[in-house]
This record gives C-alpha cells, structure tokens and sequence, in this order.
C-alpha cells in the first residue's frame, strides 16, 4: 500500500463532501442579518482581532486586555463591536472553545447594545467541507466521547457507498474490506463528529452560515483575505449571501466563492504578487488603486483584513487606508498577541503582553 494512500484522511475527508454537495439549485440563504443595515449606527469602539488558529488561551487574553471580557469571559464590553476576522480553526487545539466563546459572547454583547461580528475565514470554510489537512489532534480530542467509536463506525456505513468512491479514485484496485480498514486506521476519534458540526446541520455550520464574509462597520472595510476590485462590483449583502449559500451547500467546486483566490476568504494581492511557490511581496504604493477603487465603491475609509501574516506586528498601510491584522496570534506561528482599536477616526495597534509563550 502506497505511503500517500495511508495518509489519504487529507483528501480523503474532501473528495467525500466533493461528492455530497447540494445541487446548485438550492435556494440562496438569508441570514437574520440580511435585513439589518451594513453601517452600524453611529460611531462606537471597534476592537478587531486576526487569525486565532486553535489558541483560547491567546484569545482569552486579548479580550481582557481590550476590556471586552472580565476574568470569567463574561462579555463587560458595553456599546462596543467586537470584529474577528476569521480563521479560528486549525494548527492549534482549542478551536472549539473560541468558537463556543464566540457564540456565547454574541448573545452577551446584544443584551448590552454591544456586538460580536466573527466573519468567516478561509479555514472555516475548509473544515466546512471537510479539507481536514490543518486540524490539530486536538481538535479531534475536544470532539471525542465514549461514544465516539460508535459514531466513527456509523459514519462510516452511512456514507460507504461515498467513501469507497472517494479511495478508489487514488487505487482502483482496493477491496471493500481494504478500504473500510483504511478509513478508520485515517480517521480520528472524533473526526466523525468535528465533520458533523461544521456540516449544514451541525452546531458550527449553521452558526457560520449566519455570520459574514464582509462587514462595514462606521467607514471600515472588514474581510478575513480582503475585498477585491473584482468582488466590489457587488453589494456586500449579495459578497455575504453567496458564502452563507455555499457554506450550506458545502461547496468546493472550482467555481466556488469559498476557493476564489480573488474571493475575500482567500485574497491576497494588497501584499502579496504572484501564485504557488512564486510569491513575492507587494510594495504598498502597487496596492494603493485597488485599495482606493475598492474604498471608493462602498464609501469606506479604510479596510482591515487577516489571512496574510505580519509576525513583527500589526501592519498600517497607505496612511492607514488597509491595515493587516493578522500577527500570528496562535503559539503555532509564534507571533504576537494583538488587536486593533478603533475609535471615530483613531486607529491604535496593541500587542498584548511580550507576545505568545
């Protein structure tokens, strides 16, 4: 047996939600959101925070510092907008407990006029359909149960057909029996259920499937890649529509606005030229027209994206017109602990503490 092949749980996990997809004519999703207005009311505190990959303990302390959580977790922020840009999922262990976090704090936050804004990032959108190649073991560990063996079985007769399906498209000649002992040496304990609960109908899935790619939010721009020229032909309401519609659909079809690399999971061209292994970085002044045409098309003043890291520190660009958020929060990349502060028209970069342990 093929080294690659025992190690197929990467592609395999996919090729299986590949052949589950939704049709294309499913109805488009309307989150509760859709009705609201993108421009919140009035000028309040914003506080963003990048990419977390798996780290609660880092999560944890920046909300505290920032004022928006007291030693509990309990949300003690008040008016203020909490905006996390995407990417909680992967490379490190807790992701389920941010996400937990997040949803508890949503609630929280409204009860005080506040608000919790988690857009979706592109390692959202893979655990969503089942590109499982970042997830932290963990991840499988804060999943599993004493029934989790039972539920890894089951999964397994309930999708065979599929499964098979999916191993015989890398060997042609594997046995029904090969493949079901393959499966289960691949899948983790838990893997079962962390599949579920970002599918249309778990817990996490669903609750992605209301929160946003993009926000506006009081003049700032907020994307986990970035919002390109191309996608700012669009209305933010129809950017998010798509996402929320693909996400149910699980779709990762090559037309898929969760795998654009122009979409605003994925963008990366306001610092990064190129493709594949042949990247190089973009001086800021080359960025500065899409940044402006960009702006320019729905009357914001600035925008703040993750997704492309800056382990020295926040990045405030073209006279604070696009702002990188993304420091390599989680002890995984070793960067620092950060948040940007947003208050009317000053903007502040804080690090947190001497950075991650």
């Amino acid at each position: 047996m093929t080294n690659w092949l025992r190690k197929g749980l990467l592609s395999v996990s996919a090729l299986l939600v590949a052949f589950s997809v939704a049709p294309l004519t499913a109805e488009p999703v309307a989150p509760a959101w859709m009705d609201e207005p993108e421009q919140a009311a009035g000028e309040r505190r914003i506080v963003a925070i990048g990419d977390l990959h798996g780290d609660h303990a880092a999560f944890r302390a920046i909300v505290e510092a920032a004022g928006l959580v007291d030693g509990n977790g309990a949300w003690i922020g008040g008016y203020s907008i909490l905006v996390q840009t995407g990417d909680v999922p992967d490379r490190g262990p807790d992701t389920l407990l941010i996400l937990r976090d997040l949803m508890r704090l949503q609630g929280e936050a409204a009860l005080t006029g506040g608000a919790v804004i988690p857009l979706i990032g592109n390692h959202e959108a893979m655990n969503v359909v089942g590109d499982l190649r970042y997830v932290h073991e963990g991840e499988y560990a804060a999943f599993r149960t004493d029934g989790s063996e039972r539920a890894r079985r089951q999964f397994y007769r309930d999708n065979q057909d599929l499964i098979e399906r999916a191993y015989r498209r890398m060997q042609a000649d594997l046995s029904e029996d090969q493949i079901r002992r393959l499966w289960l040496r691949n899948t983790p304990l838990g893997g079962a259920e962390l599949m579920d609960a970002f599918g249309p109908d778990g817990e996490i899935g669903r609750w992605l499937a209301r929160n946003r790619a993009v926000a506006l939010i009081d003049g700032t721009l907020f994307a986990h890649g970035g919002v390109s020229e191309l996608y700012s032909q669009l209305p933010i309401t129809e950017i998010n529509s798509r996402v929320a519609t693909a996400i149910v659909r699980r779709d990762n079809g090559s037309e898929s606005i969760l795998f654009d690399p122009m979409g605003p999971l994925w963008y990366r061209g306001y610092f990064l030229r190129g493709s594949g292994d042949d990247l190089s970085l973009l001086p800021p002044e080359e960025a500065q027209p899409e940044v402006d045409l960009v702006l320019a098309a729905y009357g914001a003043d600035r925008m703040v994206v993750g997704h492309t890291p800056s382990l020295g520190g926040i990045r405030i660009l073209l006279d604070g017109r696009l702002i990188g958020i993304d420091t390599g929060i989680s002890a995984h990349y070793g960067g620092v602990r950060s948040y940007l502060e947003i208050s009317g028209d000053t903007v502040v970069a804080h690090v947190v503490g001497e950075g991650n342990p």
